[in-house]
Order: C-alpha cells, then structure tokens, then sequence
C-alpha cells in the first residue's frame, strides 16, 4: 500500500488518518499538524523521509506561480529540503491544473459571464484566477485585503498582474505566519464584519478556505463558495451562515475534503515521483475528475 503523509502547519484538530483507492490503488493519507511549530514540522519531515512514498506541504506554500514565474516561499523551501529522498509537494502542480478544470465544468451550472466573484487571494491561484478572467466573471481580488491587511480589493487583472510581480518577491521571503493562519488560528470559530461590504457584493467566493474563513461574517446568505479543504465543522458553519452551496476541489473522503497539498502527494505516490503538468491531467482524466458539491440548503 502506497503512503503519503501531509505534514500541516495548520491545527491537529483538522487531522487525518485513512485509506483511499486512487487510480486502481490503495493509499493511506494522513495529515499531521504541528500546531504552526517550524522546527517541529522540519523534524517531522526529515522522520518520514525514506519511510513514505510522498510528503505534502500543508498550511504554507512552497513556491507562488505567477505568469510563468516561480517565487520560492523561503521557510517552506528549508522544509522541503528536510527530505532528501521522499518527494515533497505543496499541491502547487495539482491546483494549477485542478481548479482551472473546475471553473470549465462549473461552466454550466453557475455560468460565469459578468457573474460576482470574489477570489480571496490571486496570487497562490493563478490558473483559477485566468481560468476565471477568461470566462467572464466580474472579478474581485482580496490579495491585499485578507493577505496584507490593506482594505483594498482589486478588480483590474491588469493591475493584479503588476502588485503580484512587485509584491511577491518580497512577500515570500517574510515569516508565513504573518501572513497566513497557521496553528490554532485555524480553528477560528468567530466571524468578522470587517469585509462585509464584498461578501455581500458576491455571488461566489473562491480561493483558501482559511482566508474566506478567516474574514467570514455571520451571514453568507445565498453564496457559493468554490474552495479546497473543508471538514464536517466548516460545511456546519456554511450552513448556519445561510451559504446555499459549498464546491470543493478536491474530492471528499469520510466527510471532508482533501487538501490539495494531500491529493498530490497521493498522485506522486501512486505514480512513484514528480509529475509533469500532463501528469496531472491524464490523472484527473482517469479519475473522472469532477468538482464535489455540497448543496448547504438541505437539511443535514
């Protein structure tokens, strides 16, 4: 049986332990958090290598993909080197071709032209982002709101394109924790009328769970959320929130959805190393790749 481990920096509450079948495969994934500790999550990882056929990076990023640029997020770099033999990936190479697939097959059911949609940072997103700006959407992009802490949403992409190339060179090279819930910052359970004003304007919010999540306010009446990684409890929240649909990504297992991060270690097992981007779409075509959908106005 093939093993991948996701080693989060994210809460242990949200941890996994089981088995999957993934292609003709049996695989074990599991996630463990380290409660946002570094060292404690390079430790973990120098542990597994050698001893699991695949590592994911959970909670940070090893690199932003931005218009054919690659910047290199500097604390998930000396992680990721912990490993000398185990491949490590972040489910930068499988979100790249996983949500730009899923705006194409949301196509018909939400029918993106001029539709309001928030993506709640752009940057660690780039094929959802172009996926989205080449259907039509009327776009909102939170970057330097729920990133930097600048109550500025974008909507030009042609001014994203040039406060990514400017800010995430320096960005990456910053403590993740400033700029990303890790830990028990993940287990937020209150809300923030901060933002209120886009949630409101949206008809969809896309992105990072944890960054919706984060500047979430009590109601989310109506919304679609078009996500990654959810558990029973924030399918819960959505549902008291009034949100009338939750898309996840990845798909679910044991009522939760897979991280990214998770899905792609579990491809790189099964496959025995790195993939290539053709990799992942032949994967996704043998998987009868679809997005998951959770209607959150029926009861349950």
């Amino acid at each position: 049986m093939k093993h991948a481990v996701s080693v989060s920096l994210g809460s242990a509450k949200r941890d996994t332990d089981q088995v999957i079948e993934l292609l003709g495969q049996q695989v074990r994934i599991e996630r463990r958090g380290v409660g946002g500790d570094i060292a404690s999550a390079r430790a973990l990882i120098a542990a597994l290598d050698g001893q699991v056929d695949a590592i994911g990076l959970g909670g940070i990023d090893l690199f932003v993909q931005w218009a054919g640029a690659r910047y290199y997020v500097r604390e998930a770099r000396a992680l990721a080197q912990a490993a000398a033999r185990t491949p490590v990936v972040c489910g930068a190479g499988l979100k790249h071709t996983l949500e730009r697939r899923s705006v194409e097959l949301l196509e018909p059911s939400l029918g993106w032209r001029e539709r309001p949609v928030l993506v709640a940072s752009a940057v660690d997103r780039f094929g959802l982002t172009e996926a989205l700006v080449q259907h039509g959407a009327d776009l909102r992009f939170g970057d330097l709101a729920f990133v930097l802490g600048l109550p500025v949403f974008l909507r030009s992409p042609r001014t994203l394109d040039a406060v990514a190339r400017t800010v995430a060179p320096i960005v990456v090279q910053l403590p993740f924790s400033w700029i990303y819930a890790t830990g028990s910052k993940q287990d937020k359970t209150t809300t923030s009328e901060r933002y209120r004003w886009i949630y409101d304007w949206a008809e969809v919010i896309a992105g990072d769970w944890h960054l919706i999540r984060r500047y979430a306010p009590a109601r989310l009446d109506g919304l679609t959320v078009l996500t990654n990684t959810t558990t029973r409890d924030d399918v819960a929240f959505l549902r008291a929130a009034g949100a009338s649909r939750l898309v996840t990504t990845t798909p679910r297992y044991t009522g939760r959805s897979l991280a990214t991060n998770l899905l792609e270690a579990a491809l790189v097992a099964v496959h025995g190393g790195y993939l290539e981007a053709a990799d992942y779409e032949d994967s996704l075509d043998a998987m009868g790749y679809r997005p998951t959908e959770v209607p959150l106005d029926e009861v349950g």
